[in-house]
């Protein structure tokens, strides 16, 4: 009776090492695999947020601003085209050539005497028309039969010269000179050549011109003014600053800039 006892005390205690030893080795498998578990969790919750921060900061970066900046300059012409036109009529062909020869050397001693170089002067060829020798008819009730006309053109850097010789045309009109006509007249242009030493400030006005600009609006919506996004830079225009002073001139640009806004 007593050795049947010890036997089943033996085996009940076989088993419970053996249970034992069971668990410990299941539990070696476990572990590693619950550890793995947490990892993994922890690194699909660490991309989760990088991920919405680099969309967030995605959204961010694509509110932007689009600004215009614009530079304007008033400056005075310095170049001065200036066509003085006359016209000439006569029966007589050969009597027309002289009058128009003569007439066109008393404009040139007219505007050499007026201070301008012989070099800044050019005279034109004379253009006559023989209305007899026209294809068709019209209703030019003239009663000469041939038309001259020619003109002398001062090209200079004098501006102001060439605006006060303008003003006394009329003493040529009293010799018998009729400038003007249907040939042009003696309307002057008046250009702005110095362009590309105005560029560099302009531009640079510009340009701050519309950061200012873009800095308020940033500044009004709560937001931080950030780098630009893109930038272009208009044509530059020179026009005259009004039709009755052509010889002042308006230069003028407009830079569009896109600046990204930071919240």
């Amino acid at each position: 009776m007593n050795r049947l006892t010890d036997k089943t005390r033996k085996s009940a205690t076989s088993t419970r090492e053996s249970a034992a030893r069971h668990l410990q080795r299941g539990a070696a498998q476990v572990l590693p695999a619950l550890v793995l578990g947490v990892f993994i969790a922890l690194g699909l919750v660490g991309a989760a947020w990088l991920g919405s921060g680099a969309l967030l900061d995605f959204k961010r970066l694509d509110r932007t601003v689009e600004v215009k900046g614009l530079s304007e300059r008033e400056v005075g012409a310095d170049l001065a085209i200036w066509p003085i036109g006359f016209v000439e009529a006569d029966n007589d062909l050969a009597r027309l050539y002289r009058s128009i020869e003569a007439k066109s050397a008393r404009l040139v001693d007219f505007i050499v005497k007026a201070g301008f170089p012989a070099t800044e002067i050019a005279v034109s060829a004379p253009t006559v028309v023989d209305k007899q020798a026209r294809e068709y008819g019209g209703d030019d009730n003239s009663p000469f039969r041939y038309t001259g006309r020619a003109s002398v053109t001062v090209h200079t850097a004098d501006v102001a010269r060439v605006r006060a010789t303008m003003n006394r045309l009329a003493e040529l009109g009293r010799e018998g000179i009729a400038i003007g006509g249907d040939y042009g007249g003696a309307q002057a242009q008046f250009l702005f050549t110095g362009l590309n030493a105005l560029k560099p400030a302009m531009i640079e006005e510009a340009t701050r011109n519309a950061r200012e600009a873009a800095g308020k609006f940033a500044s009004d919506s709560g937001s931080d003014l950030g780098k630009i996004r893109r930038a272009s830079q208009g044509q530059f225009s020179i026009d005259d600053r009004d039709p009755s002073t052509p010889y002042i001139k308006k230069v003028r640009v407009v830079s569009t800039v896109e600046y990204y806004l930071i919240y």
